[in-house]
């Protein structure tokens, strides 16, 4: 069964729709998104290579996780499913912080993607052998300190994803570290 999302108007109200994926970007509806950085506790944000076979960003590293908020479905819901489809782990809701929501508009070929984002941080400690990836989705993670970030950033986003809002959040949340957790 095809997944289905709430569609919003341009405030973000629900306006009592549901769409698919395919619909919501060929049409440009709005729809609700989630994504969080993962940071351990030497301050290492843990990223994830976009697999190949991706329409938007294919193979370039991305936000640790992240995804469609479905029909019905709460943030934080959607938040700790896609955590354990993309990397087989779990993450409990007091693992999570909210952070700040915003509004994003990506086009790409025929993909008109508006979003209204829920930003998570998460704060934990992961086990990279221990993730199991979701293949279709993930092909690679790694931590990657502070100063390799802001050099891809400060490199027009070089290998990164051109999520701008969320690569200026993680900048902000990484300066005010100790405020944040």
């Amino acid at each position: 069964m095809e997944e289905k999302f709430d569609v919003l108007n341009e405030w973000g109200a629900f306006i009592g729709k549901l769409a698919t994926r395919d619909e919501c970007h060929k049409s440009g509806f709005w729809h609700r998104a989630v994504y969080a950085f993962i940071i351990n506790d030497k301050k290492e944000v843990l990223l994830q290579k976009r697999s190949s076979n991706k329409k938007q960003w294919p193979d370039m590293w991305d936000v640790t996780v992240g995804g469609h908020v479905l029909a019905g479905e709460f943030g934080r819901e959607a938040l700790i499913r896609e955590t354990k489809e993309e990397f087989g782990i779990d993450i409990d809701d007091c693992d999570i912080r909210y952070l700040v929501g915003s509004t994003s508009i990506n086009t790409d070929k025929d993909i008109i993607n508006k979003h209204f984002n829920e930003c998570y941080i998460v704060t934990k400690n992961i086990d990279l052998a221990k993730i199991k990836l979701q293949k279709e989705e993930v092909s690679e993670i790694r931590f990657f300190t502070i100063e390799e970030i802001m050099k891809m950033i400060q490199n027009d986003y070089k290998c990164i994803t051109k999520k701008i809002d969320a690569w200026n959040f993680l900048m902000k949340i990484l300066e005010h570290y100790d405020k944040v957790v």
